[in-house]
């Protein structure tokens, strides 16, 4: 296994420019981590559900089946944009582009009525995508934090939409964007997609500043700066919380590796170096048992990592590596013992999540005829949702024997955006180009 140098837990990190925050205070054990059980379970209120790992919340489970051919709940016109909407209370929030600008929406989720909207900043094209937003917003009780692909962070009232404070990446922190005819690494290429993490009283985001602000945290409530840490770049892998080793911590994918901060004060705690032609990292982290940690992309495979408490610090150790399993832009999920997502093949694979070892894979369900397709995935217990670009939901019970087709439903047209699942419907928005729909589809059916 290949080991990596050891940062000790007490020791300062010279790179942290503001210690003030060290004053923001943490609940013992594991209460900032498990906040989000307190949710509702009719919530999806952030990058890949309550937790960041694509699962359901406690309370909610997938149905046993799909209807084929579902109407709508209701259908929205929406302007240009790949970010994923979500929905907490009752509403649902996303962003769109339209008249050059990138603007942040509030809907009642049951009717899709516009309860209100405003413009966020100037949008962002490149070829690689429509010229709108990329980065899924998030909701915190009575606030909403948007981020826009030119790196403009907002925190607003979910009531109203009124600006409660702002950070610009750019203009505050020195990150670039240069777009993609540079040929730089990350997010100065393709504009900012990491959606910021709620953690107790921090606000985590990447901008991939200069002087020590590759990752910054905010006070929640005020925006102060609570720490800055390290000088990575920017990818396009969204932040998490974890415990690992024991150890609470935020793990950020960036475009020059995975590394492990500490949550009170940006301390890093272990470093894995991981690099992807043009900084495309873009796999959200998952933790994958008491110790590990997944990561992957399209060109180094997916990669297991072993966080391991030594001498009063902690190191990381790579347990496995399956290039098999290599994914572009989308993340797997974990089930029981085992992880599912999109291989390089446009299949649906299935690895043992402690050694990554392929246990099968499933062709057929991603029938795009795009180079590299885009899959997402929602799970609950041994139910598998899986979203293909072209707008199919495809329902599966999955264990170490296979995939087992439970139904199927054509939801909406081509996209490559994050569904929610908020209640028992479905909530995606597609089009690629020139706008597109979003839609609310009602998918659960009593489950036995």
């Amino acid at each position: 296994m290949m080991r990596f140098p050891i940062f000790h837990r007490g020791r300062s990190a010279p790179d942290i420019a503001i210690r003030a925050g060290r004053r923001l205070a943490f609940g013992a054990g594991l209460a900032w981590l498990l906040c989000s059980l307190a949710l509702p379970a009719a919530d999806w209120p952030q990058w890949r559900g309550p937790n960041r790992d694509g699962l359901l919340g406690i309370g909610s489970s997938l149905p046993a089946t799909l209807p084929s051919d579902p109407p709508p709940a209701w259908r929205l016109s929406v302007g240009d944009g790949l970010a994923s909407p979500v929905v907490s209370g009752g509403r649902l929030y996303h962003l769109d582009a339209a008249g050059g600008k990138e603007i942040v929406h509030a809907l009642d989720s049951r009717d899709g009525r516009e309860l209100w909207s405003s413009p966020v900043d100037e949008s962002f094209a490149d070829e690689q995508g429509p010229p709108g937003p990329r980065c899924t917003p998030v909701v915190d009780g009575d606030r909403l934090y948007v981020q826009s692909c030119r790196g403009e962070l907002q925190c607003r009232a979910t009531e109203g939409g009124r600006l409660l404070w702002r950070a610009n990446f750019l203009k505050e922190y020195g990150a670039v964007l240069l777009g993609e005819d540079s040929k730089v690494p990350g997010a100065a290429e393709h504009g900012y997609t990491a959606s910021p993490l709620v953690l107790g009283d921090l606000l985590i985001a990447c901008p991939g500043g200069t002087n020590g602000a590759g990752v910054v945290a905010f006070n929640k409530r005020t925006g102060v700066v609570a720490w800055k840490s390290q000088d990575d770049l920017a990818s396009y892998a969204a932040p998490i919380a974890a415990r690992l080793a024991g150890v609470e911590q935020i793990v950020c994918f960036t475009v020059e590796g995975v590394i492990g901060l500490r949550p009170r004060d940006g301390g890093l705690l272990w470093r894995y170096p991981l690099t992807t032609s043009y900084g495309r990292n873009v796999t959200t982290p998952l933790v994958a048992g008491g110790d590990r940690v997944v990561v992957g992309s399209y060109k180094a495979g997916l990669v297991g990592l072993r966080i391991v408490a030594d001498g009063g610090g902690l190191r990381v150790e790579r347990s496995w590596v399956n290039r098999q399993a290599a994914m572009n832009f989308s993340s797997p999920v974990l089930l029981g013992e085992f992880l599912y997502g999109l291989g390089p093949a446009k299949n649906l694979i299935c690895l043992e999540a402690a050694t990554g070892r392929l246990i099968w894979s499933k062709e057929g369900l991603f029938p795009t005829s795009a180079d590299a397709a885009f899959g997402a995935f929602i799970g609950s217990g041994s139910r598998l949702l899986v979203w293909t670009d072209v707008g199919e939901a495809i329902l599966g019970a999955v264990d170490a024997a296979g995939f087992r087709e439970l139904g199927r439903a054509q939801v909406c047209g081509k996209n490559w955006c994050h569904p929610a699942w908020a209640g028992g419907r479905l909530f995606v928005r597609d089009g690629m180009r020139s706008g597109g729909n979003l839609v609310a589809i009602d998918l659960a059916l009593p489950t036995p």
